[in-house]
């Protein structure tokens, strides 16, 4: 065999295989545009739902990717966390704004609808390919670290680490934030709630860290959230 045969053959395959490569990263290119843009899409849809929905879905984002960098999510939990963060509320389109914006405590008709929001974002999210795993996060963000938590009453290691970090940024943003009906909770106090909840409620791990860093952005956050710290000191 001689050697100009053998590079001949190996520029030869190479050639054919360039095409087929090509479309396959112009594929890729465009399930990553069509991701992102169902994403964005849904995220619009929340604040046509409720402005301050969509605002909290993209605040936690934010603070969830740090927390999952920082625990050391693969970059497939990491891609799911981000998703879940912003989409986690997406169920709440099923519940009526009667309920959703209620002054008022709700009776337990009306808690136990709003209870069902984790499932029907997980209904929705799961049709679609690519999304299965970041609905059963969905699904799971208000289960609680001691078993007590809904739809599943998982805990523990049990509960998605995506949904365990979704459970805590979102308790203390909800904590935070103001609402028409009642004005959001000094810093000092959301936090005293975490930590006394780490364990239970909460796992201890991800309070741990998400407190490591917000305590240091509170200015940020309070000012996002419609109060200031000093205001709510």
């Amino acid at each position: 065999m001689s050697d100009e045969w053998i590079p001949a053959f190996n520029v030869g395959s190479s050639l054919r295989g360039a095409p087929e490569l090509l479309r396959i990263k112009q594929v890729e290119e465009q399930v990553s545009a069509l991701r992102t843009s169902v994403i964005c899409a849904f995220n619009q849809l929340l604040d046509l739902k409720d402005l301050n929905t969509g605002v909290h879905s993209t605040r936690l984002a934010e603070w969830g990717m740090r927390i999952g960098q920082e625990l050391g999510l693969d970059e497939a939990e990491l891609q799911n966390l981000e998703v879940a963060a912003l989409l986690h509320d997406i169920g709440k389109v099923g519940v009526p704004d009667s309920i959703l914006k209620k002054p008022g405590k709700l009776d337990e008709e009306e808690y136990a609808l709003m209870k069902k929001h984790p499932e029907y974002g997980w209904a929705v999210l799961r049709m679609l390919p690519g999304f299965e795993r970041a609905a059963l996060d969905i699904l799971h963000h208000h289960e609680s670290f001691d078993g007590k938590g809904y739809p599943a009453g998982l805990k523990e290691t049990e509960i998605p680490i995506v949904s365990r970090i979704v459970t805590v940024i979102d308790a203390f943003d909800a904590m935070v934030s103001s609402r028409p009906y009642r004005k959001g909770l000094p810093h000092e106090e959301a936090v005293r709630r975490l930590i006394q909840c780490s364990g239970t409620q909460f796992d201890s791990a991800v309070v741990q860290c998400f407190l490591s860093f917000a305590q240091a952005e509170m200015d940020t956050v309070f000012a996002a959230a419609g109060t200031s710290v000093s205001s709510a000191l």
